[in-house]
């Protein structure tokens, strides 16, 4: 596709004032559940490469006002607001409408994009009706975006030092025109040249309030920034540097990372995609030992998530009845002879009406372990809870 040329007020931001952007994903079905919205998630990855801090993410269902409400309260904070969904060509597609109405102007039908509309639809090897002409209109003065994958066209208004860019809020369409016409569009506004990297650490075996309580002089920092994200039975140590260059927020993360490693040890088991079981039959393959599980109340996760990667895993058994840890030994060791494994992992979760127990057997080479873990959190993070214990066992081998 051709992007389209702008006559803008192009300015440079500095590093530390680098431009700032909202995300408000529209439609009635994300407020009711309906469908999961993707669309911000993908964006926001997006802003973050190109050096964009993204202050805030809203979701708002399809009424004109509040949209321009919501609007006008972004062009308070931010300078980019990007919105997706409501281009359609139905009376519930508010969009177009919302953001004249935010700016202050009335929409204008453009026969550019109707002839646009019309050739999709030929190429479809169908005919737009009547109603697929208010895809036509944008708000007066909006420098349009054509769009060759969808029948819905974008826009752009530049309002008070602001750009507001709406896109459909079909994914496929939207991702293409985030990669092919916003993202240029940005880039040339803002003489972006800056980007924002993040470096994720994951650590098994302690608690946020540990880790917290080790590296919390490191959470105060600006850029660097560090923060936490806590899961069931892991946490993530996330490390944020806005620079001029990828060569340089590497440069910059290092020193922290190196810190972070030395203060945390094994706690850490690995960064970005790296994941508990990747790292836990790794720990298994260099001892040359292969593995049989058996599970119980964890709907087949742990065994799912082994066979997924590659390494010495010779099998799960899935249990239906909750054994106690003894009976648990027994029949792990029993399939794990039966498997041929040098090493067996059971894992039992037990849901009572007031609390929930864990029981893990580990039998190596070396000798055998028994252990009882209490779990208070939601009872719907247990399986997940348990399932990181006993990769995280293994992992410590």
């Amino acid at each position: 596709m051709q992007i389209p040329t702008f006559n803008l007020f192009k300015r440079t931001i500095e590093l530390e004032h680098m431009p700032s952007a909202e995300i408000i994903t529209i439609g009635t079905e994300l407020l009711l559940g309906e469908i999961h919205d993707t669309n911000a998630t993908y964006i926001a990855r997006m802003l973050r490469d190109v050096g964009v801090d993204l202050y805030r993410k809203t979701t708002i269902g399809d009424n004109a006002r509040r949209i321009a409400h919501t609007i006008q309260e972004a062009m308070q904070r931010t300078d980019i607001i990007i919105t997706t969904g409501g281009l359609g060509p139905t009376v519930d597609d508010p969009t177009r409408d919302a953001v004249a109405l935010a700016v202050g102007v009335e929409t204008e039908f453009r026969p550019e994009l109707w002839e646009q509309i019309q050739n999709r639809f030929l190429r479809f090897g169908r005919k737009p009706t009547e109603n697929n002409k208010r895809q036509a209109y944008v708000p007066k003065g909006a420098i349009p975006i054509e769009n060759p994958v969808g029948t819905a066209p974008s826009f752009i208004v530049e309002a008070e030092g602001h750009a507001i860019i709406s896109l459909p809020g079909v994914p496929r369409e939207m991702e293409y025109l985030m990669q092919n016409a916003v993202l240029p569009y940005l880039r040339h506004h803002y003489d972006l040249h800056g980007i924002i990297k993040a470096r994720v650490l994951h650590t098994g075996g302690a608690g946020e309030s540990q880790i917290d309580d080790l590296i919390g002089d490191l959470e105060t920092l600006s850029n660097p920034t560090v923060g936490l994200q806590a899961h069931a039975g892991q946490v993530d140590i996330r490390i944020t540097a806005k620079a001029e260059s990828e060569v340089e927020a590497d440069a910059m993360i290092r020193p922290f990372e190196d810190d972070i490693r030395q203060r945390l040890g094994d706690w850490i088991y690995g960064a970005d995609g790296e994941t508990l079981a990747q790292v836990a039959l790794s720990s298994l393959k260099k001892q040359g030992w292969t593995l049989a599980v058996v599970e119980a109340g964890l709907g087949g996760d742990l065994t799912g998530k082994l066979a997924a990667e590659p390494g010495p895993f010779l099998g799960g058994e899935v249990l239906v009845t909750h054994p106690e840890s003894g009976e648990l030994l027994a029949i792990t060791n029993a399939y794990r002879q039966q498997r041929g494994a040098d090493v067996g992992l059971g894992v039992a979760l037990r849901l009572g009406p007031e609390k929930q127990d864990v029981y893990l057997v580990l039998i190596t080479p070396l000798g055998e372990q028994q252990l009882s873990r209490p779990y208070g959190g939601p009872p719907g993070n247990a399986p997940l809870w348990a399932v990181n214990h006993g990769l995280n066992l293994i992992r410590n081998l």
